[in-house]
């Protein structure tokens, strides 16, 4: 047995390993796009920001778009209400006296019964309002750059896409807990730009997306998605890739750049990353399911191994090994990525993070198969 667990280890290690020297190579060969100055505006967007209890975030959030530089009669930005028991409502409106291309859509108005994707639905009624033919999403705690919507329009008018992906980061507030998450999420991302340079856009996330309104109902929107709590974003995008192949692609541009805030708390934390975890098995393209089961399995032996080897001590000496393998395989890409990012000085922290991020993607990878959770002041299966 012990035989076989040694192999076994060595094995998946390796193939990590390579995976992720894959993905370094990838990167390596990104280009960054820039807009190229002498295009003159022309694309039409509406941005959709589903809003739950925001009233902390939505002013800020709805300013920086607003404070584009891009002529406002060529954009609109509509805000859902998704049932907030805050001022959220309240201050949209009172922003909306100010910007004639401000709108607000109450849930409530819209739906009949309990959703177990509210977001969806929140996402799907603002695109059956949406005047213009390209949707832009993002979330109501971010904030955008003043090149957002010039960069989208420019990369739009040279590639001709249908779908685009595009980078978020988190803010870094200073605490333990933010510079997890933005390591966490740096890695993410970063994989989400490899495996395009690859052929592969396998991910891309809600809070900086755009495709054509006329794709998204080609394919039927969220239905046969609609069930999965999460998934707004990544299951429409393989939807979208296979009725449109050659038509997606990822923004790799610092222009684009999305900032939002981490989770408060571990908790919040947590049920943030089931929830991500949730539509792991909901991939039609099932290389995406084996990478994140190599993924899991590798980071279940590497939080096993120490308490096996309480029974045959040279299990310590192999996870030892094989865990400092991985920590160096993935210094090297995440130097490359957080370096796009601006944010090389969460390198030192990178090292002191590993356990943590063991024990936390073993964690949420199995309640997000088998748990629930709570999003937004809910209870999800």
């Amino acid at each position: 047995m012990w035989l076989f667990i040694f192999y076994l280890s060595i094995v998946l290690t390796a193939l990590y390993c390579l995976l992720i020297l894959i993905y370094t190579f990838f990167f390596n060969k990104l280009v960054l796009y820039k807009a190229a100055v002498l295009l003159q505006p022309k694309t039409r967007f509406s941005i959709v920001i589903p809003a739950r209890n925001e009233a902390a975030n939505i002013e800020v959030c709805v300013l920086s778009v607003l404070q584009n530089d891009y002529p406002d009669y060529l954009f609109e930005i509509i805000v859902v209400d998704d049932f907030s028991t805050d001022d959220t409502a309240a201050i949209v409106l009172k922003l909306q006296r100010k910007f004639h291309n401000l709108k607000l859509i109450q849930l409530k108005d819209h739906i009949d019964g309990k959703q177990n994707s509210y977001k969806k639905k929140s996402i799907e009624t603002a695109i059956s309002f949406a005047a213009y033919e390209w949707i832009i999403t993002t979330d109501a705690d971010c904030i955008v750059k003043p090149s957002w919507l010039q960069t989208f329009d420019a990369y739009i008018q040279q590639t001709n896409p249908v779908f685009i992906a595009a980078p978020v980061k988190f803010i870094n507030t200073g605490s333990f807990l933010s510079v997890f998450q933005c390591l966490d999420f740096i890695s993410l991302q970063g994989i989400t730009a490899a495996s395009v340079s690859a052929g592969i856009l396998s991910m891309c996330n809600g809070a900086n997306l755009a495709y054509k309104k006329d794709a998204f109902y080609a394919v039927g929107g969220f239905k046969n998605i609609d069930a999965i709590a999460s998934g707004d974003d990544m299951l429409l995008m393989h939807k979208i890739k296979k009725q449109f192949p050659h038509k997606s692609a990822y923004l790799f541009s610092e222009d684009v750049i999305v900032s939002t805030p981490p989770m408060p708390d571990w908790k919040s934390f947590i049920n943030q990353r089931i929830r991500w975890a949730s539509k792991a098995t909901s991939y039609d393209d099932k290389r995406i399911f084996f990478v994140l089961l190599l993924v899991y399995f590798v980071n279940l032996l590497l939080l096993v191994l120490p308490f096996l080897s309480i029974f045959y001590a040279p299990i310590f000496f192999l996870w030892l090994i094989l865990l400092l393998s991985k920590i160096f395989f993935e210094t090297i890409f995440m130097r490359q990525a957080t370096a796009f990012f601006g944010e090389q000085k969460l390198m030192w922290w990178f090292p002191v993070m590993q356990l943590f991020h063991i024990v936390y993607t073993v964690v949420s990878g199995w309640l997000g198969k088998f748990g629930t959770y709570e999003w937004k002041g809910r209870n999800v299966k």
